[in-house]
């Protein structure tokens, strides 16, 4: 049958390439199909032996009648034909040349039927062909004897003629020999395949791989020790230098030096660093190049065989509480509110609201409350408030008539006291106390280090799930504009750092025109007020309509201090006072140095109009096309992304902070005071473009809040039930027992902060308001608080 593959054929071929991975497919087809294949031939013929057999015996016994019934007309023909013929019957003659013409021909008969060509369908009558019916019965007779010989031979003999006849053959048994051709057919294919090919693919199935795989992992060497290695000093410096890095930019030592010092330490052992320490079939981690992964699998490795067990650092908080049975609570708190117009105050407000707008978390927006005399400093047209509940009604009707709809959030208030020297507010006593227990899940801190300058109180990411910081303002910029500024920046700079790192699971920058803080990115999170998109929109259709929407020139919007950009905005003016002559200037603003500032412009003989403050939202304000703003102190100028979204060109300064509006076409930036002066006289002979949906929608808070939840993690979080941000997701995996001293080192700057804070000399050696360790008495009847304690609660490490 051609299945032996074993003989010299298989030799012949056994030098064939391997086979491609489809071979082991193609040898179980070739399998299946002889199974199949030969059940069918048995089948087949026995069926067909069975079928000549019954048709044999058929033929046989209708010869017997029919040659018995030829023989007896014969005789009595034969007997009867003197009297036939003496009573002149016509018909004797023809009847008995009848007879003689079927006289059988028996040596010509059977070598007929014995010839190999002999077809069953010989048998059909022919009408030039005389043949005596007699031999039939000696044929048949012939055929049943032949039933003696071997059947194999028989067989064989059959098939070979079947097989030559089979595509010429039209008779009655053509349709019995079908499965035998298609036999034929797959086995001639089948010989076409080499052995090799097939157990080749035999030999690399799943199937054999793992038997073999599960046989290598049974068999183990018995001289091969099981203990792993100890730590030599190189490892262990380098595991302290990596851990340790935190604590070392504290000291001035940057990551990427730290980095450095530990590949040095293991670039000695990188390639046997993890192989006598690992399983076989786990080495491939080695070739990752990944210096920190090797080290942390090496010592959780160390640590496993020692059988040692880690369940913690000494600051850890383990009595957060599991949210994953009820509603997520978002708890924002900021540092300043309105009616103090700024950005710390709205861009929060308009956040908590889109925020909640969704209804998928609960959200609370803590802000300061100062007492009456504060707020006198503070809030603009001597605007007061006896009742916190008062200042609340405010916030909502300003917000409510700005966004459109109710927005659906609590608003909670903490003691804050107005440092003048600072022009900011500090937080008095514990603000993270004035956020319950069972509220505490996720809190975004707006101005993070801010926040935390004179903290005293409990850890935020102890207390909180997940800690957010939105860094708002360039403090160091302020800063370095105040006397001996360069030395101030340099302590601020690492307070900053040591403040973020410790209470903060991610911090996020406006702009890389902040300072650049441990676990940072940069991203623009904030909005612009939905009615300026109004706005820009009104003034957009009536441009199209033909209408003059700009009918006024220049002007600039900006609290009145010098760190806001009035002062580059009065050297380019005064440098080139002459290229541009006839330029008009107006400008609104209040501050503290407002004084100074109109002063100097009139001694320079400025083309400047000075006017009061208001909101930029003011019907005004619509008729101006060009809004100048050359300040380098912003982080993100809330009142450039505004006059965007109203139409109007923007000149502005090529610096990080406004990065973010280069994508407008309406947003022309300078890089020197000639090019200031080129941008000027083409916004001013130019007509702005309209902006795009796509531009609208960029400026908008929901794009915000889509870009605040993305990079903030947040939208990760609401979605786990048990979500840790501190918690490397490093998909390697890595032992329990391994300690995390990146959390320790934070844990050890928190509680080094919080001990350092707990002493009042301290604190006002480095700028603290006297009495801003707890909150007043004054604070705590306003908000209905109990009186301060003496002593401060144990730090709840």
């Amino acid at each position: 049958m051609m299945l032996n593959m074993k003989g010299p054929e298989a030799r012949t071929t056994s030098s064939a390439s391997p086979s491609a991975p489809s071979s082991i497919v193609t040898a179980e087809k070739a399998f299946s199909f002889i199974s199949k294949g030969w059940r069918e031939v048995r089948s087949s013929a026995d069926a067909d032996l069975q079928l000549i057999k019954n048709r044999a015996n058929s033929f046989k016994n209708l010869a017997d009648r029919e040659l018995e019934n030829f023989l007896n007309s014969a005789s009595r023909s034969t007997f009867v034909v003197p009297a036939i013929t003496a009573s002149a019957t016509t018909t004797t003659p023809a009847e008995i040349d009848f007879v003689k013409k079927l006289r059988p021909k028996l040596t010509e008969f059977r070598r007929a039927y014995s010839s190999p060509d002999f077809k069953l369908s010989q048998w059909s009558p022919k009408p030039k062909l005389g043949i005596d019916l007699s031999a039939i019965k000696n044929a048949i007779v012939a055929e049943v004897e032949e039933d003696e010989e071997d059947e194999r031979e028989r067989f064989r003999r059959w098939r070979g003629v079947r097989f030559k006849e089979g595509e010429r053959e039209d008779g009655q048994f053509g349709e019995l020999w079908e499965p035998l051709k298609a036999f034929q057919t797959r086995l001639r294919e089948f010989e076409q395949k080499s052995s090799s090919e097939i157990f080749e693919g035999i030999k690399n199935s799943e199937f054999v791989v793992k038997v073999k795989s599960s046989l290598r992992a049974m068999h183990k060497e018995p001289n091969v020790s099981k203990e792993v290695p100890p730590l030599d000093l190189p490892e262990l410096l380098a595991y302290f230098v990596r851990q340790s890095s935190p604590f070392l930019d504290q000291l001035g030592i940057r990551k990427d030096l730290s980095d450095k010092i530990v590949e040095s330490l293991c670039s000695k052992r990188k390639n046997e660093l993890l192989l006598r320490s690992l399983p076989t079939g786990e080495s491939s981690i080695v070739e990752a190049d990944n210096i920190s992964d090797e080290l942390d699998l090496r010592i959780a490795s160390v640590l496993q065989s020692t059988g040692h067990s880690y369940e913690g650092g000494i600051w850890g908080d383990s009595s957060k509480r599991d949210l994953s049975d009820r509603k997520r609570h978002v708890a924002i708190v900021t540092t300043a509110s309105l009616p103090w117009m700024t950005g710390t105050a709205v861009n929060p407000l308009f956040r908590a609201a889109y925020l909640a707008k969704n209804a998928e978390q609960d959200v609370t927006l803590l802000v300061p409350w100062l007492c009456k005399s504060d707020q006198e400093l503070v809030y603009p047209n001597n605007l007061t408030f006896s009742s916190p509940e008062e200042q609340e009604l405010y916030i909502r009707n300003w917000l409510e008539e700005r966004v459109g709809f109710k927005a659906n959030f609590n608003i909670s208030f903490y003691p804050g006291k107005f440092q003048k020297c600072r022009r900011s507010i500090i937080p008095a006593g514990d603000t993270s106390q004035f956020i319950s227990s069972k509220d505490a899940d996720i809190a975004i801190l707006e101005e993070p280090e801010h926040l935390n300058w004179y903290h005293h109180g409990k850890r935020w990411t102890d207390k909180f799930n997940h800690v957010v910081g939105i860094v708002h303002t360039n403090y160091l910029e302020y800063i370095k504009r105040e006397r001996n500024g360069a030395l101030q920046a340099f302590f601020v700079k690492h307070i900053n750092n040591w403040v973020t790192r410790a209470y903060c699971d991610k911090v996020l920058r406006l702009s890389a025109a902040t300072q650049d803080l441990p676990k940072s990115v940069i991203c623009n999170v904030h909005g612009v007020n939905p009615k300026f998109l109004r706005i820009g929109e009104e003034l957009a259709a009536e441009r199209e309509l033909g209408q003059q929407c700009f009918s006024k020139g220049a002007y600039f919007l900006g609290k009145m201090v010098w760190a806001k950009g009035y002062k580059e905005l009065i050297d380019l003016l005064s440098k080139h006072k002459n290229d541009l002559d006839g330029f008009k200037l107006d400008v609104y603003g209040n501050g503290e140095d407002a004084h100074e500032v109109k002063s100097m412009a009139q001694r320079l003989n400025l083309n400047v109009n000075f006017m009061k403050g208001r909101d930029h939202a003011d019907n005004s304000l619509h008729g101006y096309k060009v809004f100048i703003n050359p300040s380098v102190s912003d982080v993100l100028c809330t009142a450039t992304a505004e006059a965007l979204a109203m139409g109007k060109f923007v000149v502005c300064a090529d610096h990080p902070s406004n990065e973010f509006f280069r994508a407008f076409p309406n947003c022309l930036t300078y890089k020197t005071p000639e090019d200031f002066v080129a941008k000027v006289k083409e916004a001013m002979a130019s007509e702005p473009q309209p902006l795009t949906p796509e531009q609208r929608y960029s400026l908008s808070w929901e794009a915000a809040t889509q870009r605040f939840m993305e990079y903030s993690d947040l939208d990760k979080v609401l979605k786990s039930d048990s979500y840790l941000g501190r918690h490397s997701r490093n998909a390697m995996k890595k032992s329990i027992s391994l300690p995390n001293l990146n959390e320790m080192v934070d844990g050890g700057l928190a509680f080094a902060h919080y001990c350092l804070t707990g002493n009042e000399f301290l604190r006002l050696c480095t700028g603290a308001m006297p009495g801003t360790r707890e909150y007043g008495k004054e604070h705590s009847e306003d908000l209905h608080l109990l009186p301060p304690e003496v002593e401060s609660p144990i730090y709840g490490w």
